[in-house]
């Protein structure tokens, strides 16, 4: 079926849906409650967000695609390091583990996102309100605490830009709180692949302090030859309740990751012949980076009269990161060549202060919020060689040898925004919001050398983003909603680094991408046991910043005209009879270039060089179709609990030029737990089998990769065990 006729088809099934209840609204709730008896466990009205109104609110009600993982999804039989885990989830969302601690996760949000080299970036970060995305858009989540969150909230669609720039969605984490008194919980976690995570968790509650703080160490040996890794993790949480109308929460967190090995991408032969393997010069190179992170954050929120609030948060960190790269030693004899070892030393600080009043307009409810935000960022990026000696002939190779860049760069934005929501009626809930974005860059070059001169040079953007969403309550049971948006997502600093033509100074041509979002969609509960929500979207891009060249692990990047992403999803919770539920989220997602363009392969490549990518052509790392589903039981006198997934990924284009591609897969895999209670203790044990089928796939890509090394391997059936107390007092 063309593309066309299928997003038709999937516009018309979320309006039928619609459709259908509306011709029966004195029957919606009676039918749903005959097909889930009141003996089925009930599900609460929607899970209550944060982070699309910045304060508590019912997602039900919201002209928005929002999700929210929680606390037992995150945790339970679960490794508790990757989002990868529980994202499959969330409709929109693909969260690539691509068995590479040293690459991070491949994250993307309706498309946006899937090019990304390094970090995260087409989305906003943040843990408990700290961002975690950078001023230039691009992020980082290593340092996410699985192990101590209550949740996380994932929103998609225009009302990501009400977060600024890089905005195609918001994940956000939360930090649990302490229940009343001290709980101490130990835990420790093996598995397939020399894989293990030892952890300790106190947290309380003692009346004007409550305090949460999470230690985990993790270790692996890797799937794949040469991809061992270590991280060791700390979160904190403290909140003062300072009087009745004030409170003082304090959040310090650190990471520290040693080593992490690079297996680097594969060849399709390389994969086909041996998916284990690492990459060309991996070993040679010793490929691998090193990380450590410290943060802290203090937010303070006081009541100010009957209908107003006032939040401050203030935060500042700093991150450290060195990466050895697989690029020759005779590519580096140039002057102007910056290396094959990266190190970043940056150091961030941020301010967020808004006002939230909730009164009324008309006589009818009416909540407004206006607030200021500035994030800045210092980072001192150094280049050297990989090898000591002369290029040609290297004495020593994969350690840091000579000097080949040095520049410090700051990246800042100042912004402005405002929110209103307003119910006409008790039918209508009419949600708007206004940001206005600006972002500076300047770099300051400081290796200037015979053959290399001074690439000093700065830039700046700015974009101001309209949201309007409007939602239509046709009966308790289901809401309508539209909205449109606009997106503003500019070059990261990494993207900015370098130019595609090998010339040296950054790549400062290089436009942001402006974004027209719309969506349709419905909320429905179905009786008291089955949540279910539809979306479906358009979006336009112009000036898309993609792929230009990517060879040795460095990329290069430009501007085309155009893209546009058609999709819908669809969400699905049930809780059953005899204790079963079912849970289950589908994408279709077709997002390809609008005009032709031209691209190069090669670093330094012309225009007699360059290829043709066509119009319609794919956009790589993106796939047609994600499902997920779930089907648990649990038997609440034993506390014994088990379930089994399933997740099915669509063939996934790994260039522009659509020339190969990583093929479909579906995986089963199994979980079963066990819960205890005795003498004050709460036991848990849980025993997780994935890839039950030993399915050998890809289970991510780099996208437009020089050398053809695009595929990054998954493991085969493999296997995790835990086990897990806490004692409260």
């Amino acid at each position: 079926m063309p593309t066309s006729s299928r997003f038709a088809t999937t516009l018309s099934v979320t309006l039928l849906t619609a459709t259908i209840f509306l011709a029966y609204p004195a029957r919606a709730e009676s039918l749903a409650e005959s097909q889930f008896p009141s003996s089925a466990k009930p599900l609460t009205a929607d899970t209550i967000v944060v982070s699309a109104t910045r304060f508590e609110q019912s997602a039900f009600d919201l002209p928005i695609a929002i999700g929210s993982v929680n606390q037992t999804q995150l945790q339970n039989s679960q490794l508790q390091i990757n989002l990868s885990e529980s994202l499959v989830r969330i409709p929109g969302i693909v969260a690539q583990n691509r068995q590479n601690y040293a690459q991070d996760l491949q994250i993307s949000s309706r498309g946006f996102g899937a090019r990304s080299t390094f970090g995260v970036r087409g989305l906003r970060l943040y843990s408990d309100g700290i961002p975690a995305t950078m001023p230039d858009g691009q992020g980082q989540v290593s340092h996410f605490d699985i192990g101590s969150a209550a949740r996380i909230e994932v929103m998609r669609g225009p009302f990501s830009s009400l977060y600024g720039n890089s905005s195609g969605g918001v994940i956000s984490l939360f930090t649990e709180n302490g229940a009343p008194g001290t709980a101490i919980s130990p835990g420790v976690i093996f598995g397939s692949y020399g894989t293990q995570r030892v952890s300790t968790k106190i947290s309380g509650d003692a009346g004007t302090l409550n305090y949460v703080a999470d230690i985990a160490s993790f270790r692996t040996d890797g799937y794949r030859d040469h991809s061992a890794a270590q991280r060791d993790t700390l979160n904190s949480k403290f909140k003062w309740k300072l009087d009745a109308d004030s409170k003082l929460t304090l959040v310090v967190n650190a990471v520290d990751m040693p080593n992490a090995d690079d297996p680097l991408g594969l060849t399709r032969a390389q994969f086909e012949a041996d998916s284990k393997q690492a990459g060309t010069n991996a070993l040679l190179y010793n490929t691998r980076k090193n990380v450590a992170q410290q943060q802290l954050g203090i937010a303070y929120e006081r009541k100010v009269g009957a209908g107003d609030t006032a939040h401050l948060m203030v935060y500042r960190g700093q991150r450290d990161t060195t990466q050895f790269q697989s690029i020759p030693s005779t590519a580096q004899a140039p002057a102007t060549h910056p290396g094959g070892v990266i190190d970043l030393v940056r150091g961030y600080w941020g301010v967020d202060a808004h006002w939230t009043h909730r009164g009324e307009l008309a006589d009818m409810p009416l909540t407004a919020t206006v607030g200021i935000n500035y994030d800045n960022l210092d980072e001192a990026r150094k280049g050297f060689r990989n090898f000591l000696g002369a290029p040609a002939t290297p004495s020593a190779i994969g350690i840091m040898g000579a000097l080949r860049r040095n520049e410090d760069n700051r990246i800042f934005n100042f912004d402005q925004y405002a929110q209103l929501q307003w119910e006409p009626s008790e039918h209508w809930l009419l949600l708007a919001g206004l940001r206005n974005s600006q972002v500076k860059v300047k770099s300051h070059d400081k290796y200037i050398v015979a053959g290399n001169g001074d690439d000093s040079g700065s830039t700046d953007f700015s974009a101001t983003t309209p949201v309007l969403g409007l939602t239509w309550r046709a009966n308790p049971a289901l809401n309508v909603y539209a909205s449109y948006g606009q997106g503003f997502e500019t070059p990261t600093m990494n993207e900015l680094s370098y130019r595609p033509d090998g010339t040296t100074g950054l790549n400062l041509a290089l436009k942001p991408a402006k974004s027209d979002h719309f969506e349709i969609g419905t909320k429905m509960l179905l009786g008291q046991g089955t949540r279910l929500n539809a979306a479906v979207f358009f979006i336009e891009t112009r000036n898309e910043i993609v792929t230009a060249s990517n060879t040795g692990g460095r990329a290069t990047f430009q501007n085309v005209d155009g893209t546009h992403r058609k999709g819908f999803e669809l969400s699905l919770e049930s809780d059953l009879e005899n204790n079963f539920a079912v849970a289950g989220s589908y994408t279709f997602l077709n997002a390809s270039y609008s005009e032709d363009f031209r691209s190069c392969r090669i670093a330094g490549c012309t225009l007699a060089t360059s290829v043709t990518i066509p119009a319609d052509n794919r956009m790589p790392g993106i796939p047609a179709t994600s499902i997920y589903g779930e089907i648990s039981w649990r038997h609440p006198a034993s506390g014994f609990a088990s379930a089994l997934e399933m997740r099915h990924v669509g063939r996934m284009y790994v260039n522009d030029e659509n020339s190969d591609a990583a093929d479909a897969y579906t995986i089963g895999n199994l979980r079963l737990g066990f819960e205890q209670k005795t003498l004050g203790w709460k036991l848990k044990e849980f025993l997780r089998i994935d890839n039950l089928s030993d399915k050998k796939y890809a289970g991510s890509v780099i996208v437009n990769e020089g050398n053809a090394r695009y595929f990054e391997p998954a493991p085969g059936r493999n296997w995790l065990a835990g086990v897990s107390a806490a004692y409260s007092f």
